[in-house]
């Protein structure tokens, strides 16, 4: 068995460190949680969002957030966040340089793309990041994951990873911190449908790795 564990989107940005952007509650404390299940993995992956402050999907406050985009790539806008030589573009607090990382994915570069999930730079899911295919390389065949947030890039990522087959994907849901609890709820049950294991903590990772 050779595991993979994946931090997916675990910047400040995502936590209450910066208020301003896209905090999601406790986001700045799954660290120690995301070290944890990194222990039992091989390879660690990191994930981040590095997005453009001209992005197209861009609004100036949070009360204009959520609108649909008629466009390909981006679905609906945001508050700017992520962005490169800014705090929020940052991860949080505990976690290894991104050169400890044995393999780095950084999402939405382009103005006009705005994807959740690690796998793929667009929302159709036509253009890959090479994820999929380094795990390949790597003859990865489970994967852990945790970060930010669970209801979102998470999940997504999660579901890319298991429409492929070749992977047992596990989800540590004490790794992560999603934004409200119904939408977790629902992005829990959307992930098991699909055949994903949702464990609680890394307790429960490590009794399905036995």
């Amino acid at each position: 068995m050779t595991i993979a564990a994946i931090d997916v989107d675990p910047q400040k940005t995502f936590t209450p460190l910066c208020p301003n952007e896209l905090p999601v509650a406790e986001g700045d404390t799954i660290g120690q949680e995301l070290n944890h299940q990194a222990g039992f993995a091989d390879l660690r992956v990191l994930t981040k969002d590095a997005h453009p402050s001209n992005a197209v999907w861009v609004v100036e406050t949070h009360d204009k957030m959520l609108s649909p985009l008629d466009h390909p790539n981006a679905d609906l806008t945001w508050v700017s966040h992520a962005v490169p030589g800014t705090t929020g573009f940052e991860t949080i607090p505990g976690l290894p340089p991104v050169t400890e990382y044995d393999h780095v994915v950084w999402k939405g570069i382009e103005p006009d793309l705005h994807p959740y999930g690690a796998c793929y730079h667009d929302l159709e899911e036509k253009l890959s990041t090479g994820l999929i295919e380094w795990l390949e390389t790597k003859k990865v065949d489970t994967i852990l994951v945790g970060g930010l947030a669970t209801d979102y890039c998470v999940k997504t990522t999660a579901l890319q990873l298991q429409a492929t087959g070749q992977f047992k994907v596990l989800v540590n849901l004490a790794a992560c911190r999603g934004i409200a609890p119904e939408t977790v709820a629902q992005a829990c049950t959307e992930m098991r449908l699909a055949g994903i294991i949702v464990c609680n903590d890394s307790k429960a990772v490590k009794a399905q790795l036995s």
